[in-house]
């Protein structure tokens, strides 16, 4: 499973942000801070221009982040796929034949070896590694998991998406317009 070579996974925090993603080349586009009213309308949007749309499930305001949102989500929505750090979510996801990519905030040791253990229980289709500027982190974690890296948060500069994509994340994920080149 792939982004169909797309490296770069942009994320809108705004409906303006959206929208221009909507006119973009890209195929894979990333949904966060929305409100669940206003949700299935911008995937229709997407669909409308051929667009995937990943929606970060614990980032909908006024949809609690649960098994019952994902089949939710499923049944009315039909997003391509969902983003969370709940490994529940991430198996229902999957059973509902979504892309489930699993959200890990690596602070310290303790919680990389923590999400090794969710990794295991929950084989989400891909890792969303926090903060994607670790290269070091990022190979390990690909080597140890064997599950295709996405590189997120503080992604601030071309040169840190090539850093994560050298490091051998699949694609990089940021809400920085400037970066969706």
């Amino acid at each position: 499973m792939s982004f169909h070579g797309q490296k770069v996974l942009p994320a809108a925090r705004k409906m303006k942000d959206f929208e221009k993603l909507l006119k973009s080349k890209y195929t894979y586009i990333v949904c966060l801070d929305t409100h669940i009213s206003q949700l299935k309308f911008m995937i229709a949007m997407a669909n409308e221009r051929n667009k995937k749309v990943l929606v970060h499930l614990d980032l909908i305001n006024g949809l609690k982040a649960n098994e019952y949102a994902v089949d939710f989500l499923a049944q009315e929505m039909k997003p391509s796929g969902i983003i969370s750090t709940r490994s529940n979510c991430i198996i229902r996801a999957k059973k509902r034949n979504m892309i489930a990519v699993q959200r890990l905030f690596l602070l310290d040791s303790l919680a990389l070896e923590t999400s090794y253990k969710v990794i295991e229980r929950a084989q989400p289709d891909y890792l969303e590694v926090l903060p994607g500027i670790m290269p070091e982190i990022i190979k390990e974690v690909r080597e140890q998991a064997q599950i295709p890296i996405i590189a997120g948060g503080l992604i601030r500069t071309k040169e840190n998406v090539l850093q994560a994509l050298s490091a051998g994340a699949e694609a990089v994920t940021t809400s920085n317009p400037e970066l969706w080149i």
